[in-house]
């Protein structure tokens, strides 16, 4: 019986994962074995990261919001509570654009969720 060897195919295999490791330092782009160990693990923490950018995000704009709602002498809690109650449906990443490039638009979203709270 003949040996098979998955010569060519074997060889695309390698070209391609050799390419997806260029970049990376030392052995980890030159050596077959070590190619697709850091592979592997960068595929998992960019799957991962993916997931944690949007926590990541969510957590900036919540510290954007609330240093912002202190400033007007709000906290963040009660801002938030006042924009259900007074049925404004912004995001927090609209409000926190809205608060460092339209502080004037901010401030009447404020004076609103705070006349919806009293």
């Amino acid at each position: 019986m003949v040996r098979v060897t998955y010569g060519a195919p074997r060889h695309r295999k390698k070209v391609r994962l050799f390419k997806q490791a260029r970049g990376f330092r030392g052995g980890r782009s030159k050596l077959w074995r070590t190619v697709r160990e850091s592979l592997i693990r960068a595929w998992a923490f960019s799957y991962r990261d993916r997931r944690q950018k949007k926590r990541h995000f969510r957590r900036l704009w919540v510290v954007r919001l609330n240093a912002a709602a202190r400033m007007r002498g709000m906290s963040y809690s009660r801002l938030i509570d006042g924009l259900k109650k007074a049925d404004i449906q912004l995001n927090r990443k609209q409000l926190s654009e809205l608060a460092i490039h339209d502080p004037a638009a901010f401030d009447t979203i404020v004076e609103e969720a705070k006349a919806a709270r009293a």
